[in-house]
């Protein structure tokens, strides 16, 4: 009787292991079936057509960013977090930052970036298409008469403009009257959009929205409503607050942004030699990106740049720009601003790729920036 009970007992132990083999076996194979036929396409087509509304992930083009093969709702949805909401926006985004933004491999992300690229036709064009292309792009009144035809009709969006010069040039004051002017209609001297300013020097004043803004018969309130305003506290900060501009500008119908100024943090936190290289990268960086939201949501960004003294000029003006030639190569338009005669200030327009150099006097009053 003990014999065939210890027989029964081995051949139910025999039996679990079996078991127990089988399932660890099949346990993990089954999970991995499982992960292999998760398709994004079977989410409920109500949810995700919910899902894909709620992230706005269409652009200028009219493609939405689940068109892209590849792209479901849960990687659009990461996406648009990191701020790629747009076709465009992916199409010119490189495959690391891509695969790092949707936690996607960069394969996968290069094949993402490839295939938006042809649905917009990124690529060769002819001289003829670009010139209307080019057309598309706004000018923003300066609020004078000489200043605006210096820039060829006003600051030009798509680009970034660059003024440099000594404290009290009359850089931040400019920046002001630009947000109020991009308010006004097309055809006097606005684009009938907002503003959205970056500070880092704790210059912005809405003191002075307002007095510019009494002038020309606008509500003081409304003017100040359609000012997006945000301190920066360090470079990493800044950088950090110059992609939600471009995040939001769609969003607030942002069509100029002001970063005032851009080289201050950068250069009190890279001291010495030995952290040129590391500054100018980070540097250069961030210029690319503000570039690139310049082109992609068509809107102006103005940055003011402070100066320094060049001690082996002996001879002319000793005043040079801070950023090297990393931030010189990078703004389409290049501006040098200096002090004249009481409140007269004159701008000399450095570089353009368009426009001739020149100079144009203006003065700056409480009512704002106006002719001589």
């Amino acid at each position: 009787m003990r014999q065939v009970h210890d027989h029964v007992l081995g051949i139910e132990c025999a039996d679990g292991r079996q078991a127990m083999r089988e399932v660890l076996r099949m346990s993990p194979k089954k999970k991995a079936d499982e992960e292999e036929t998760v398709d994004y396409e079977d989410f409920e087509e109500g949810e995700a057509d919910k899902e894909i509304v709620e992230l706005g992930t269409e652009g200028e083009s009219g493609i939405e960013v689940t068109d892209l093969p590849g792209v479901g709702p849960a990687i659009a949805k990461r996406l648009s977090e990191a701020g790629y909401r747009s076709v465009e926006a992916i199409a010119v985004a490189s495959p690391s930052e891509l695969a790092a933004a949707g936690s996607i491999g960069e394969t996968t992300s290069t094949k993402i970036i490839k295939a938006a690229r042809e649905m917009l036709d990124i690529g060769f064009e002819t001289a003829d298409l670009l010139l209307e292309r080019r057309k598309t792009a706004g000018r923003i009144s300066t609020g004078s008469t000489a200043l605006d035809e210096l820039f060829g009709g006003g600051l030009e969006t798509q680009s970034i403009t660059e003024m440099y010069g000594s404290f009290r040039s009359g850089k931040t004051q400019m920046a002001h009257q630009l947000a109020v002017m991009i308010q006004r209609p097309e055809g006097e001297g606005g684009l009938d959009a907002t503003a959205i300013y970056v500070d880092t020097e704790g210059t912005f004043r809405p003191e002075r929205l307002v007095d510019m803004a009494e002038p020309y018969g606008m509500d003081p309130k409304k003017v100040l409503k359609n000012v997006v305003w945000a301190r920066a506290y360090n470079s990493d900060h800044q950088i950090l607050l110059c992609d939600q501009a471009m995040e939001m500008a769609p969003e607030k119908n942002a069509k100029l942004l002001v970063l005032d100024s851009v080289t201050s943090h950068f250069r009190a936190e890279y001291t010495g030699r030995g952290t040129l290289a590391a500054r100018q990268q980070k540097l250069n960086k961030h210029l690319h990106h503000l570039q690139r939201g310049a082109e992609i949501n068509n809107m102006a960004v103005y940055i003011t740049n402070q100066v320094m003294s060049r001690p082996d000029a002996f001879f002319g003006d000793p005043t040079a720009p801070v950023g090297g030639h990393v931030l010189a190569h990078v703004p389409q338009t290049r501006c040098y601003l200096r002090k004249s005669k009481g409140e007269r200030r004159i701008c000399r327009l450095v570089d353009s790729p368009n426009l001739p150099e020149g100079e144009a006097v203006f003065t700056v009053t409480k009512d704002g920036i106006r002719d001589v």
